[in-house]
C-alpha cells in the first residue's frame, strides 16, 4: 500500500492499527496491557510523512501481524479457527 497519506489520516490508522494489535496480543497472545501497548508500538513504530513505501505494513491487517507474531508463519494452517479474525475483533473500530 504506498500512497500520499494526509497526517491525520495516517495517524488516525496507525492508532486503529496498534489499538487491533495490542487487543490481540492481550486476548490470544496473554500479554499484559502494558506488553501488549508496548509490543504494538514496536510492530507499529510511526514512519515520517517523507518515509519510503510509509504504511506499507498496513497492507494485512493487525490480525495478521499479530497471529504472525503469536503463532508463526503456519498460524492459519495449524490454527484454521484463526484464520480470519472473530467478529468481536472487527467491533474494535
Amino acid at each position: 500500500m504506498d500512497r500520499d497519506w494526509r497526517e491525520g489520516e495516517y495517524l488516525d490508522y496507525l492508532w486503529g492499527e496498534r489499538h487491533r494489535f495490542a487487543w490481540v496480543m492481550r486476548r490470544y497472545g496473554g500479554l499484559a496491557q502494558v506488553e501488549a501497548e508496548s509490543s504494538a508500538l514496536r510492530r507499529y513504530p510511526y514512519e515520517q510523512a517523507d518515509a519510503p513505501h510509509r504504511g506499507l505494513i498496513f497492507h494485512d491487517e493487525a490480525w495478521h501481524w499479530a497471529m504472525l507474531g503469536i503463532h508463526g508463519e503456519r498460524y492459519a494452517h495449524e490454527h484454521p479457527e484463526l484464520a480470519q479474525p472473530p467478529a468481536e475483533y472487527r467491533e474494535l473500530d
